[in-house]
């Protein structure tokens, strides 16, 4: 009979548990995934790529097939591969990315601008996607802006090839970045130098590179040289381009002369002993720092007149000791046994403590140097390097977009990406294309995330029957703890348990017909104390109620 009740417990529990996982197949059927919309580029964008289509991403966009520089030659080349398909976990139908496919090697590919972006006043705007399919151990996803030039081969694109900005997310163990760098040309020297923007909050890093969602990445420059950065419409740095970036675009106008030398009189000791100080009669320099305690006394128990260290008795001098080669044999020292117990043994001597009356040597006290020059520093000159760019704003001109990429996580996918001079229309972008895929992807992974409570809710206020199971199963595993898990473990003597057989049989006889005897029976039970509840005598008792009741139902 147990064996039934709790088969019977496992199956409507298991049917439950169906009934509630199946729901939204059963109701809603599959998850509606919405199909992909083109968006409509802005009108004066200098670049726009959705990938969607296979025949014109094969014609503007090209594979380099160049050798990196400095490298083994098993990985020199640039042969990661590249791939337009949808993301593993779409959220609208046949939106197409572009896809880094290969673990630990290189990529690189690049596509030019429809006409180059020229820094002549006006602001960028760039902008893209990046989905980190696999999450993000080690690797990158920025974009390199390149150097627009009449020679300009995509083929030959590489770590080396010029480039005016580099721009987008980079991660290695710990080490988080966004990266914002443009190149600078120093008008003295004609050559290019790096210039770093200012490092991103890691906090604002972390999570794109762990949650598998698609992100969006924006910088602006505008002609006052200001700029800002940011992760899906958040800021997450901004500056200048005069003053926040390292190192300096403009080198200070002085710079200290390295061959200057400290004059060997410079005096920059700014206190210096008292010349006109003497040394006090009264003080004694021989006075030592730490002197016997004049109050010790012997402590009870020290013996004075026993060695700590006495010869061993029971030593024996060696067969083979020559006293002439060896000298005059002594038996080794043992501790003194007497000395084991007692407080201490052989001289007694007070501890040291501190002497009122030391002083030490004597020095004269210190005053302020009235010859003190301050500290010395080399003197600064005219700095032959120095330029000053009032608006590093005015960059090179861009022509083209390129990855060039190394990453131990494949299936990085970027889209939609732009370039253009007005905020407004790349915002006006992003509406149509990552803010409607972000909505979603945040509406999926917070439906899955719901937990097992959550999802029982939401179905059954959907179908509101399904509340009358759970109540049903609710008050079934109620009603099962009670009588299986609350049990006493101790047994009944024999005793009590004759006393109860008669009870068991007095209600069998007097078995209900209805549902008012059942409820006397009842009653009468709840005169058992809570004692015999808790002893054999109650569980036996509880057994007699159970098959009670069980009568009951049974002939009703």
């Amino acid at each position: 009979m147990k064996f039934c009740n709790n088969f019977l417990l496992i199956l409507k529990l298991q049917t439950f548990f169906s009934l509630v996982s199946s729901h939204d197949d059963d109701f809603g059927g599959e998850v509606y995934v919405p199909p992909y919309t083109p968006p409509i580029p802005p009108p004066n964008s200098y670049f726009v790529e959705t990938f969607q289509s296979e025949e014109e991403f094969n014609k503007n966009w090209i594979k380099s097939s160049a050798k990196k520089e400095h490298t083994d030659d098993e990985i020199s080349l640039y042969d990661g591969e590249w791939k337009l398909e949808e993301p593993v976990d779409a959220v609208i139908k046949k939106d197409v990315g572009l896809v880094l496919k290969s673990k630990a090697k290189h990529h690189a590919i690049s596509s030019k601008l429809r006409q180059p972006f020229i820094f002549d006043g006006q602001t960028f705007v760039v902008q893209f996607e990046a989905k980190f399919q696999r999450g993000l151990d080690c690797g990158g996803a920025y974009i390199k802006l390149l150097n627009h030039s009449d020679d300009l081969n995509l083929e030959d694109f590489t770590d080396r090839t010029p480039y005016v900005i580099m721009f987008g997310p980079d991660k290695c163990g710990n080490d988080v970045k966004l990266h914002f760098i443009f190149r600078h040309k120093n008008p003295l020297t004609g050559k290019y130098e790096e210039k770093h923007g200012p490092k991103a909050p890691a906090v604002s890093l972390y999570e794109a590179y762990r949650d598998k969602l698609t992100h969006l990445y924006t910088l602006v420059i505008h002609s006052n040289n200001s700029f800002y950065t940011m992760i899906d419409d958040v800021v997450v740095t901004s500056g200048s381009l005069l003053h926040d970036v390292n190192p300096p675009v403009n080198p200070s106008e002085e710079i200290v002369d390295v061959n200057d030398v400290k004059p060997q009189d410079w005096d920059d000791r700014l206190k210096v002993p008292d010349a006109n100080a003497v040394k006090p009669e009264s003080w004694d320099e021989t006075a030592p720092e730490m002197i016997p305690d004049p109050n010790a006394k012997l402590p009870d128990g020290w013996l004075v007149e026993e060695e700590e260290w006495i010869p061993d008795d029971r030593a024996i001098k060696p067969k083979d000791w020559d006293d002439e080669l060896d000298g005059t044999w002594e038996p080794p020292l043992i501790l003194n046994p007497v000395c084991e117990t007692a407080l201490g043994c052989g001289p007694w001597t007070p501890p040291l403590i501190n002497n009122p009356k030391f002083k030490g040597p004597w020095s004269a006290p210190l005053i302020n140097n009235p010859n003190y020059q301050g500290p010395w520093l080399p003197r600064k000159i005219l700095n032959p390097k120095y330029f000053y760019d009032p608006l590093p704003y005015n960059m090179s001109s861009i022509g083209a977009v390129g990855l060039e990429l190394w990453s131990m996580q494949p299936d990085i996918l970027f889209d939609n990406f732009i370039i253009a001079s007005s905020v407004r229309d790349v915002r006006a972008w992003s509406l149509q294309t990552w803010k409607h895929k972000h909505d979603l992807e945040f509406s999926k992974v917070k439906k899955d995330k719901l937990s097992v409570v959550e999802a029982i809710i939401t179905a059954a206020n959907e179908s509101p029957w399904l509340w009358v199971v759970i109540i049903f199963v609710i008050a079934f595993i109620t009603l099962i703890f009670i009588i299986f898990c609350c049990q006493p473990p101790q047994r009944a003597d024999s005793d009590v348990i004759k006393k109860n057989k008669r009870k068991m049989n007095d209600l069998k006889r007097s078995s209900p017909s209805s549902s008012s005897s059942a409820h006397s029976n009842v009653t009468s039970s709840s005169k058992f104390s809570r004692d015999n509840l808790l002893s054999g005598d109650g569980q036996v008792w509880m057994r007699t109620a159970a098959a009670s009741a069980s009568t009951f139902h049974q002939r009703k």
